[in-house]
C-alpha cells in the first residue's frame, strides 16, 4: 500500500475548507506503520487526555454554573411567590438556616448530581439533537418523585405550591439556560470555526466525500473533516479532486495525531470488514480519540434507525416513514385551528396589505396559481400578488436569466416586481393567504413547498414529495429557501417526508422565525 499525496498538506479551517481543492497525485510506497496499541488491559482510574477539542470542559462547567444558579434561582422565586406557604417547606419556621440550605445549596446541588447520572452533561449529547433536553426533562422527573419520596419518608409537611413552582421553575430555566448556551456555542462554531471535533474519515474516497458533503452542511454541529484515510479505490482516486488531503497505508491513530484530529469516522463499506472494525475500536481505547460509525444510510433520521443485537451480531433495522396514525391526526387538527385562529388575528393586517396592493399596482389583491398538492391531486393556492399584472406575459422575455437550476423561475432582482411586492416578498408576507388553503386541507403549516402544476408530471424522486401535503414553510425555506440548489432542495423535502413527526415540525415552525425575521434567501 502507498500513501496518496496532494498538493496542499496544511491543516483545514472551517472557515476555508470549502474553498480549498486538492487534487490526488501520486502515490508513495511507505512499508505499513504498526499499530501503537494492541488492546492490552489498563487501569480502570486512567484515560487518556484528549489532544484537540477540549471545547466541552469548559462548555460543561458553563452548565454546571448555569443549571445549579438556576435551580437556586427557582428556588427564590417560589419562596418570593409563596413566602407565607413557604413557612412549611423543611419546618423553616424553626429552622431558617436549614431551611435556606435546603433551598439554595442542597436542591440544586440535588438538580446537579441526578442531571449528571442522566447523562445531561456527556459531550456526545452536547450542542446538537434533542438528546440534551430530554436528558434534563427524565432528570426533572427524577427529581421530584426523590422529593416526594424524601417527604414522604421523613414526614416533612411541604408548601405543595413552593415546591411545585420550585421544580417546575428549574426544570424551565435548565431548559432555557442550555438553549442560551447551545446558540452561543452555534454561533462559535459558525463564526470562528472553534469548539469542533476534528474527523479524519475512512473509507473508499467516494464514500468519504459523500460523509464530508453531509457533516459539513451544517457548521454548527461542530464536525469539520481534516484528512481522508482510503481503504480501496487507489488507481480511480488519482486526479480527483478532494477538499482535504487524502492518504493510505498509514497507521489511523498516528493519521489522527499528526493532523491533530480526534474523531475517526469510518464510512460506508469500511465498517463491513470482518474483524476490522473491532480492532480499530481496541487500537483506539485510551488514546482519547472517538469512532464513529457512518453507515451507507443517508438522509435517515435517528427514530427511524434502531439497533438490535442478534448472538452478537448488532443489526441495524431501519423502520418505514411514519404518514398516518395519531400522530398525523393531531398535526391535521393542529393545521386548522391554527389557521383559522391566524386568519381571525390578521384580518387588519390583510387589509392594510390589500390597500398597499391596489395602491401600487391597480389589479387584483390575491394571486392564484395551480399548484401539485398530496398524491398528485391539483390545487390552487392563495397568495397576495406581488408582481405587475402583465407578469406571466413579460415571463418569456427573462428565462434566460433564471437564476436557479430548477423547476422554479427566480431572480433577486425580478423587474415584474412592484416595490411593495418586493417588500412582501422579502417578509414573507405574501404567504399569508395561503392559511386559507390550510384551513380546507389542501395543505399544512410544515411541508414541502407546493409546486406549480404546468410543469408536468413529477417523475423520480421528486414524486415523493406528494406522499405529504404541500407546507407554508418546511426544512427547504428555513435551510436557505432561493440560496439552495434545486437537487439540494429537493434533498431536504425527502429528507422531511422520510422523517416526519410532530417534534420536528413545530422545530420547523421555530426556526422558520428566525429566517422570516433574518429574511435570507427571499426574494
Amino acid at each position: 500500500m502507498g500513501e496518496v499525496t496532494t498538493s496542499l498538506q496544511r491543516p483545514v479551517t472551517n472557515e476555508g475548507r470549502s474553498r480549498l481543492v486538492r487534487h490526488v497525485d501520486s502515490f508513495e510506497i511507505q512499508p505499513p506503520t504498526p499499530p501503537s496499541h494492541n488492546g492490552v488491559p489498563r487501569s480502570a482510574w486512567t484515560r487518556a487526555r484528549r489532544r484537540v477539542s477540549r471545547w466541552h470542559r469548559p462548555y460543561i462547567a458553563i452548565l454546571l454554573l448555569l443549571d445549579f444558579g438556576s435551580a437556586a434561582f427557582a428556588s427564590w422565586i417560589a419562596i418570593q411567590l409563596f413566602d407565607q406557604a413557604a413557612s412549611g417547606f423543611s419546618g423553616t419556621h424553626q429552622d431558617p438556616t436549614w431551611f435556606h440550605t435546603v433551598s439554595y445549596l442542597l436542591l440544586p446541588l440535588g438538580w446537579v448530581v441526578i442531571l449528571w447520572s442522566n447523562r445531561a452533561y456527556d459531550r456526545r449529547y452536547l450542542g446538537l439533537g434533542p438528546d440534551e433536553f430530554k436528558r434534563v426533562i427524565r432528570a426533572a422527573v427524577t427529581v421530584a418523585a426523590s422529593v416526594s419520596f424524601l417527604a414522604f419518608a421523613t414526614k416533612t409537611a411541604l408548601s405543595r405550591w413552593t415546591v411545585g413552582t420550585a421544580l417546575l421553575g428549574a426544570l424551565l430555566l435548565i431548559l432555557w439556560g442550555r438553549f442560551v448556551a447551545r446558540w452561543a456555542l452555534h454561533y462559535i462554531r459558525r463564526r470562528a470555526g472553534q469548539a469542533a471535533h476534528r474527523m479524519v474519515l475512512v473509507g473508499t474516497l467516494p464514500e468519504c466525500l459523500e460523509v464530508y458533503a453531509a457533516v459539513t452542511r451544517s457548521p454548527a454541529a461542530g464536525l469539520v473533516p481534516v484528512a481522508i484515510h482510503i481503504t480501496d479505490g487507489y488507481a480511480a482516486a488519482r486526479g480527483m479532486p478532494t477538499p482535504v488531503p487524502v492518504h493510505a497505508g498509514r497507521d489511523v491513530l498516528a493519521l489522527v495525531r499528526e493532523v491533530g484530529g480526534d474523531t475517526i469516522a469510518v464510512c460506508g463499506s469500511a465498517s463491513a470488514e470482518p474483524g476490522e472494525l473491532r480492532r480499530l475500536a481496541w487500537q483506539l481505547e485510551g488514546s482519547g480519540v472517538d469512532l464513529v460509525v457512518a453507515p451507507q444510510l443517508t438522509d435517515i433520521a435517528g427514530p427511524r434507525v434502531h439497533i438490535r443485537p442478534i448472538e452478537g451480531l448488532p443489526l441495524l433495522y431501519v423502520e418505514e416513514p411514519t404518514l398516518s396514525g395519531p400522530a398525523l391526526l393531531a398535526k391535521n387538527l393542529m393545521d386548522r385551528v391554527a389557521a383559522g385562529l391566524g386568519l381571525l388575528l390578521l384580518i387588519p393586517l390583510f387589509v392594510a396589505i390589500a390597500v398597499a396592493i391596489r395602491i401600487s399596482d391597480p389589479g387584483p389583491v390575491f394571486f392564484r396559481q395551480p399548484r401539485v398538492g398530496h398524491e398528485g391531486r391539483t390545487f390552487r393556492v392563495w397568495k397576495f400578488r406581488t408582481m405587475y399584472v402583465d407578469a406571466e406575459d413579460r415571463l418569456a422575455s427573462l428565462t434566460d436569466q433564471n437564476e436557479t437550476d430548477g423547476m422554479l423561475f427566480k431572480m433577486k432582482e425580478d423587474p415584474r416586481v412592484f416595490p411593495v411586492g418586493r417588500f412582501l416578498r422579502a417578509s414573507s408576507l405574501d404567504e399569508l393567504p395561503q392559511l386559507i388553503n390550510v384551513l380546507w386541507g389542501e395543505m399544512s403549516l410544515v411541508g414541502p413547498r407546493p409546486l406549480p402544476a404546468d410543469d408536468g408530471d413529477f417523475l423520480g424522486d421528486v414524486r415523493r414529495r406528494l406522499l405529504v401535503r404541500p407546507g407554508m414553510t418546511g426544512l427547504w425555506q428555513v435551510s436557505g429557501r432561493s440560496d439552495l440548489s434545486w437537487d439540494e432542495a429537493v434533498r431536504l423535502d425527502l429528507y422531511y417526508v422520510d422523517n416526519w413527526s410532530l417534534a420536528y415540525d413545530l422545530s420547523i415552525l421555530w426556526r422558520t422565525v428566525g429566517v422570516v425575521l433574518a429574511r435570507k434567501g427571499a426574494y
